[in-house]
């Protein structure tokens, strides 16, 4: 007979709004403890001197949070100009400084280069791995060495307000694996300034936003689990992006079972409308609650990820 697993049977998200200088390990255990959670985890990480979305799964929740990794993300982050350090970060050890300050309008017409599907190189202090070791743990030994470029997509890049000579807060919409630190460094640089991030929100990630975002503070207040339970965003919200198909209870009862179940042509037809290309992949629902994740092949849906959700989870 298998251990059981410390904690309660909580399944669900949590939108949090990850305050400054907090690890996004650290975060995830907070909210694990103010809900008592047999299971956590998070979406993304969020460097510890950035604040703003990071969305937290509990229970079943963790099965979804590949698809809301790969998400779409928008951020609000301010440049300071006149120093680059070696983090892109005020964090970081001055590397070089500079008399020059872009102006607005030369900042509006360099933006546009940054937009699309763009080469972009990782900053040495990021989590990539060099050959087996995280890039920040060599950069911070001293260790030289190289990250390769790769093709990222951002998808707007704005002005939001220019407060001074000496700053800028911009806002961008973008795709997985860009890094904001480096298209700061990129930018002063085809400006011919130094700069770095001085201020750095995300404010989405996928649909999870600002507008559904709660505070630790909030959290752990409550107390109460009932009352808690009320920010529990549902197990669903990470697969917005994925193609929905009511089944019956029998089918429903198979997919739990690991069991893959035959479509009729017209359920076919009406899947592949919804899917993205290249994607297989569908929620399967009964009784409004996610079954299971299934892959579609040749006319039948065969379980991934089966879900073990009571009704009132």
């Amino acid at each position: 007979m298998g251990r059981r697993r410390k904690g309660d049977a909580v399944s669900g998200w949590i939108c949090l709004d990850k305050p400054y200088d907090l690890t996004s390990t650290h975060a995830v255990s907070r909210v694990r403890r103010a809900f008592n959670a047999q299971k956590a985890g998070h979406a993304g990480t969020l460097d510890p001197l950035a604040t703003g979305i990071l969305p937290i799964a509990l229970g079943e929740a963790t099965k979804t949070v590949p698809f809301l990794v790969d998400a779409d993300k928008a951020y609000r982050f301010t440049i300071a100009w006149g120093r680059t350090t070696a983090t892109h970060d005020r964090e970081g050890e001055t590397v070089a400084q500079s008399e020059v300050r872009p102006t607005l309008a030369e900042i509006e017409a360099a933006l546009p280069t940054f937009v699309g599907d763009i080469s972009q190189v990782p900053p040495a202090y990021s989590a990539i791995k060099v050959a087996g070791e995280r890039a920040y743990d060599l950069a911070r030994a001293g260790e030289v060495f190289e990250l390769a470029a790769r093709i990222v997509t951002v998808h707007s890049a704005r002005v939001a307000v220019a407060p001074d000579t000496d700053h800028v807060t911009l806002e961008i919409a973008c795709g997985k694996g860009t890094y904001v630190r480096a298209i700061v460094r990129d930018l002063a640089l085809a400006l011919g300034a130094c700069g770095h991030v001085s201020d750095l929100r995300r404010t989405r990630v996928g649909s999870f936003d600002e507008a559904s975002a709660v505070t630790l503070e909030m959290l752990e207040d409550l107390g109460h689990k009932a009352r808690q339970s009320e920010l529990l965003l549902p197990v669903e919200t990470a697969l917005d992006d994925i193609p929905e198909l009511a089944v019956t209870a029998e089918d429903a009862f198979r997919l739990k079972q690991g069991r893959a179940i035959v479509l009729v042509p017209r359920q076919v037809e009406a899947v592949k409308a919804r899917l993205k290309p290249g994607s297989r992949t569908v929620s399967a629902m009964a009784g409004g609650r996610v079954v299971a994740l299934c892959e579609m092949r040749a006319g039948r849906l065969e379980p991934s990820r089966v879900f073990l959700l009571e009704s009132g989870d």
